[in-house]
């Protein structure tokens, strides 16, 4: 089994697992001839929520070679906030990502080369970083994040969760601005209602003995979400298209949607698909859809609230 990989896009993998780091301590990372794969299904997740991420390899990494027993396939699990500590040792992670001055270090890293590795008996992805110290000395650090390789066995049962398909698609406003609002709401209740419809429009509203709040967007555009249907299929489904006014709606805990909105650091355009009273999905793109390099599937099931 053999891995080895230059991180190409250092902030673009920081901002990453930033947006992970705070949903699960531990997290599957899966790595294939053409992809990589960043997972947090742990049912103990605050609301139920997952997140199953796929990023081109073309996207992050450079001189990217891989090889195991298991179709080229290597999947592990290791410490999430362990991973985000050492990218962000690297200085173009932290100052592209805005963290404090503080934690940079007095180098300048040219490049970022990991790897699987086996030290003392232990499994590690091994962070090799080359660069040059403000004195003009060549510097190479270099940070081990432990991790535990699961057997093919295990990485084919790793499956992303069933849902009925999609009464609506809607383009959500900057991430940023909707944490905003919800992070004023998430005092007064712990249900928040997620509603849209096929005519641009979305809800946000809490409703309890003491309060009702909503908020409205309109002209959020209904974007199409390419299907591998046959022409027939696709037919027949505009035949069945929903009234474009009728709303559709899902509860779901307001700090599960909190931790979605984390991806805020990494989201060019997010897409959220509500299974009306089932689960609201919600697509995060690295970049442009167009030429998006990756993309973070978020989970949230609906919560049963006898308010509304």
């Amino acid at each position: 089994m053999r891995f080895r990989a230059t991180i190409e896009n250092v902030p673009t993998f920081y901002r990453l697992i930033q947006a992970v780091e705070k949903l699960q301590r531990t997290c599957i990372m899966k790595f294939t001839e053409t992809e990589m794969h960043v997972i947090c299904n742990d049912d103990a997740n605050e609301g139920g929520i997952q997140v199953w991420s796929v990023v081109k390899v073309d996207t992050m990494f450079t001189s990217y070679r891989i090889q195991s027993n298991a179709n080229n396939t290597i999947t592990l699990t290791l410490s999430a906030e362990a991973l985000l500590s050492t990218l962000r040792s690297s200085s173009s992670s932290a100052s592209s990502s805005s963290v404090a001055a503080a934690i940079i270090p007095s180098y300048d890293t040219d490049e970022v080369v990991m790897k699987l590795a086996k030290k003392n008996e232990q499994a590690v992805l091994s962070f090799e970083m080359y660069g040059i110290s403000r004195s003009g000395r060549k510097v190479r650090v270099v940070h081990d994040v432990r991790i535990d390789i699961m057997r093919p066995a295990e990485g084919d049962k790793l499956h992303e969760p069933r849902c009925p398909d999609p009464e609506v698609h809607v383009l959500l406003p900057p991430l940023l601005k909707l944490r905003t609002i919800v992070e004023r709401l998430r005092p007064l209740s712990d249900v928040l209602a997620l509603r849209a419809n096929n005519s641009g429009i979305l809800q946000l509203s809490i409703n309890t003995d003491t309060v009702k709040l909503e908020t409205q967007w309109v002209k959020c555009g209904n974007p199409s979400i390419a299907q591998n249907d046959e022409d027939e299929d696709a037919e027949d489904i505009s035949l069945n298209k929903p009234d474009p006014d009728k709303m559709f709606c899902v509860l779901v805990s307001i700090r599960s949607f909190l931790k979605f909105l984390n991806s805020h650091v990494v989201s060019a355009t997010t897409i959220l698909c509500l299974c009306h009273n089932h689960c609201a999905i919600l697509y995060v793109y690295i970049g442009e859809i167009a030429d998006a390099g990756g993309v973070l599937t978020y989970y949230i099931p609906t919560v049963i609230d006898g308010d509304d």
